[in-house]
């Protein structure tokens, strides 16, 4: 075959690939003016790996909805969408949102007010996920009676992400029902997020087999009624590092991190907590409980208003500060830094490694929903969840797209729905079934060679023109 022919052979084949529905993804616009009146119109129209852009300005009170559609990006624009269920009727009696498809993304929504009856499960949810990976940024949950309820297609499967996310009054007040609940996915990641005021259930909640906790607040407060700030009942794979945590007068649980209480079920049972600030305003109890599991690593942590650190004989304890005043900034206003003169500045250690994961606290959680990066001031590594006289840099500010240290989400596999209710003690409850940017181009080198250049150019502008008119087809305003 001559130069010629390849390069045209080439190119054209590159037309058929751009022509492919696949190589194409469409963004929806949703809103006042706009093709969709509302969020769930657009997700009933949508193809695979289509963005979905909600206008924050339009009224959504209601739009419920539930989608197998793979790789839907749903965000808010022009601040967060807001979808208030208020005697409402949720998809399918589980959620706002229930997504069984293999990879979702959710950024810049309010969901709130989701519930179903007591009969139904008592577990109406912001998002109900059953599929595999799922991604949430910039999202505030509240008043659901959970605020994200997931679980994965298999178990061992999937990942969740959450990131720059307020979760705030969720629980349906029997216990069962929490501001998070993660089951056994494979891993889970919440970063520089902000839970807080549990009704009777969870702060956190999760039955993953890896998970990373980071760099985020996680605190009752005054008159909170939370049971745990963390749980993880299954034990597996666990760094807490970089939060500030607090549990209320009013909880209703004296744990604050409890720990494989119901066995250590999940493939490894390693916990790491390091390098947090833990507040105890109930002034009894156990600040890190562990019910089954290897010996836990507890390092340079500040754990202060009383109570005992852990029960567990064999754990690891290094550099902790719990007698006496850190001297905190503001404590009353949650403002933990170190203040000048701080016994705990500089009288850290070094974390070290879990095989290839740092154990280092690399961030700080900046309120709200923000962080900045963490480095060593002075000759040692300080104690708690903030450096004093750190002049870090903001990375991972609510828009922020990056998803620091807990990894990626894999988009590649693919899961079909489970039917169930994910149940407190983590059983699949078969009542509730579940139904099933704009970016496109053309560029290419031509050959050197006068005798290549007309050809090749006359297949480039077929190109261009294919892609033009496809861009005019698939994006809807």
């Amino acid at each position: 075959m001559n130069r010629r022919a390849r390069t045209v052979g080439a190119l054209a084949g590159f037309v058929a690939l751009a022509a492919s529905p696949a190589a194409i993804a469409a963004t929806l616009q949703v809103g006042p003016g706009k093709t969709y009146a509302t969020p769930c119109a657009a997700i009933a129209a949508a193809q695979a790996g289509d963005t979905i852009e909600v206008d924050a300005a339009g009224s959504y009170a209601g739009d419920t909805c539930a989608w197998s559609t793979d790789n839907l990006t749903v965000r808010g624009v022009n601040g967060r969408a807001k979808i208030d269920a208020t005697n409402t009727a949720v998809a399918q009696q589980k959620g706002i949102f229930v997504i069984a498809a293999p990879n979702a993304t959710i950024e810049n929504f309010e969901l709130s007010n989701a519930a179903i009856s007591a009969g139904a499960g008592n577990n109406g949810a912001g998002i109900r996920h059953q599929g595999l990976n799922l991604t949430v940024r910039n999202c505030f949950f509240h008043d659901n009676q959970n605020g994200i309820l997931g679980s994965p297609s298999t178990d061992g499967q999937g990942e969740v992400l959450i990131e720059g996310s307020e979760f705030s009054h969720n629980g349906a007040g029997d216990g069962f029902s929490h501001n998070m609940y993660l089951g056994h996915y494979a891993k889970f990641t919440l970063h520089h997020s902000y839970s807080h005021r549990g009704n009777v259930g969870h702060l956190v909640k999760t039955r993953a087999y890896v998970n990373f906790v980071m760099y985020s607040r996680i605190t009752d407060e005054t008159g909170g009624t939370a049971s745990y700030e963390i749980d993880v009942p299954n034990a597996g794979t666990t760094y807490v590092i970089g939060n500030v945590i607090e549990q209320s007068a009013t909880t209703q649980n004296p744990a604050i991190i409890a720990y494989g209480e119901e066995g250590a079920t999940n493939p490894d049972a390693h916990l790491f907590v390091v390098n947090n600030t833990i507040l105890n305003d109930n002034g009894a109890g156990t600040f890190v409980s562990i019910g089954n599991g290897s010996p836990a690593s507890i390092v340079n942590n500040v754990f202060t208003g009383g109570g005992t650190i852990t029960a567990q004989a064999a754990a690891a304890q290094v550099a902790n500060f719990s007698t006496g005043n850190p001297m905190f900034v503001n404590q009353a206003a949650y403002d933990v830094h170190l203040a000048a003169g701080s016994p705990c500045i500089d009288q850290g250690s070094t974390p070290g490694m879990n095989g290839s994961q740092s154990l280092s606290p690399d961030h700080e959680y900046a309120h709200p929903l923000s962080q900045v990066t963490r480095a060593i001031v002075g000759t040692k590594l300080d104690i708690g969840a903030y450096e004093f006289g750190n002049a870090g840099t903001l990375d991972g500010g609510a828009n922020d797209s990056g998803v620091g240290d807990g990894g990626a989400i894999d988009g590649s596999a693919d899961a079909s729905a489970v039917d169930g209710s994910l149940a407190d003690g983590g059983a699949i409850d078969g009542g509730n079934g579940a139904t099933s940017g704009d970016s496109s181009g053309c560029g290419c080198g031509v050959a050197s060679g006068a005798s290549d250049v007309a050809p090749a150019c006359g297949v480039l502008a077929l190109c261009a023109l294919f892609v033009r008119r496809k861009r005019r087809a698939v994006t809807h305003r």
